[in-house]
């Protein structure tokens, strides 16, 4: 949401015109995701002669699902032997979404990896979080990238964003954040049970393949010490307990400006968080 009003507003000239927009692809977006991006492309990107570059470091499902490839870990809900509940290590953000940008824009200043980039040449990058998400802005860890937050630097809020991408008749802009993410919440579950019920029936086998873990550490003899799960809850999720309201959902409903806004989740390749709107762009200027 916020990173698409961002390219809006540059596109339209509020903002200065970036120079790109990237999209890091994990393989495994909602079938609206990539809908909304082609829309985006054509709608406000093409006119305004920005180019949306899409970069991707492989299949984020296919990958845990080959015993042949080397995976980094998603956070997946852990029962151990025990009974005791646990999360395994999130490593898969740095693989699937920030390497993938830093190889691109590496490309872009004409210093593609390994080649040293050399000192005083860099991108400044502008990356989509809100002032209700002001805590994820963060500076970069790389020298040849310079982060700013335009939306917070103009005081604008989630809700601003989504103002003024109804105002533009992009009212429908979905939640990016990949298809089987257990960050989702409850809502998120039911939204792709009850809308979807191709991708319903891929996320259920998914958790389903997952039980002990990928499938490289199985080939590995690095198995599971316990059970995997996508949901919470720690129960396979065609059997999960998502029409639950949780607590976060009802909140919203209390909340004139959260019910606006939706209970949202997921993560992206500068934060991760189970009530939080992700973004997957990248502005580069």
């Amino acid at each position: 949401m916020q990173s698409s009003a961002l390219l809006a507003l540059s596109a339209e000239g509020i903002l200065p015109k970036i120079d790109y927009a990237i999209f890091a692809d994990t393989g495994w977006e909602p079938e609206a995701v990539y809908r909304h991006l082609d829309r985006l492309e054509r709608e406000i990107a093409e006119p305004a002669g920005i180019p949306i570059l899409r970069v991707s470091s492989g299949n984020i499902r296919d990958d845990a699902l080959n015993p042949d490839h080397r995976f980094a870990s998603m956070p997946l809900y852990i029962l151990n032997k025990d009974g005791r509940p646990g999360m395994t290590r999130r490593q898969y953000t740095g693989e699937y979404k920030v390497k993938p940008i830093k190889r691109k824009i590496r490309e872009i200043l004409g210093y593609p990896y390994p080649a040293p980039v050399p000192k005083g040449v860099f991108v400044e990058q502008w990356i989509g979080i809100s002032t209700d998400e002001f805590h994820h802005a963060k500076d970069a860890d790389v020298k040849y990238m310079q982060n700013r937050h335009p939306l917070i630097d103009m005081g604008w809020s989630r809700s601003d964003c989504v103002r003024h991408l109804a105002s533009l008749g992009l009212a429908d802009t979905p939640k990016s954040s990949r298809l089987g993410c257990p960050y989702h919440g409850n809502s998120q579950w039911r939204k792709i049970r009850d809308t979807s019920p191709s991708e319903w029936e891929d996320v259920v086998e998914f958790d389903a393949a997952i039980r002990k873990g990928n499938a490289r550490a199985n080939a590995t003899g690095n198995t599971l010490l316990g059970e995997a799960f996508l949901h919470r809850s720690r129960v396979p999720l065609g059997e999960a307990p998502i029409d639950h309201v949780t607590r976060a959902e009802r909140a919203a409903l209390d909340d004139a400006e959260a019910a606006e806004l939706g209970v949202v989740n997921g993560c992206s390749p500068w934060s991760c968080r189970g009530d939080a709107e992700q973004d997957d762009f990248g502005l580069a200027s």
